[in-house]
């Protein structure tokens, strides 16, 4: 009679001892092992590249020290905005300059600002009266000639 009971003496064993990686059994992985350790990369190139941190904590301490060392600056940038100038002052110092012109065109601006005083520079100087009438009015003296300093 056949047995239909799913557990037989004559069943393969029910773990698997087949190696993982068949080429690579005994010397060969460990060869292969080695050679990989030598081709690692430097722990100083690990902490440039930030895989690892650069820090002598102990790692159970390391996410508590990072942890602070944001809060640390996170504080000291609360600290400088506060004392950060407002803009009115940066202004009246002539560090900003008094425009509400998009950062763009505020060269055109001042060129354009620049050439207006030009202008009116000009048509002042066209319009101030000449030495005779100032002698007359009596604001210079006969002597005095502004043109030859």
């Amino acid at each position: 009679m056949a047995s239909t009971d799913p557990i037989s003496t004559t069943a393969e064993p029910a773990v698997d001892e087949s190696p993982i990686s068949p080429v690579r059994e005994g010397m060969q992985r460990r060869y292969s092992l080695e050679k990989h350790l030598q081709h690692r990369p430097e722990a100083q190139d690990l902490k440039n590249r930030n895989i690892l941190l650069d820090t002598s904590a102990a790692p159970a301490l390391q996410s508590k020290q990072i942890e602070l060392e944001r809060q640390l600056a996170t504080d000291n940038l609360k600290k400088g905005l506060e004392k950060r100038m407002d803009r009115d002052t940066l202004v009246e110092r002539n560090i900003l300059p008094d425009s509400n012109a998009a950062p763009g065109i505020v060269a055109n601006q001042r060129e354009l600002e620049k050439q207006m005083r030009r202008d009116s520079l000009d048509k002042h100087l066209q319009s101030r009266p000449k030495p005779d009438a100032l002698v007359k009015e009596g604001i210079l003296e006969e002597t005095e000639n502004p043109l030859n300093g």
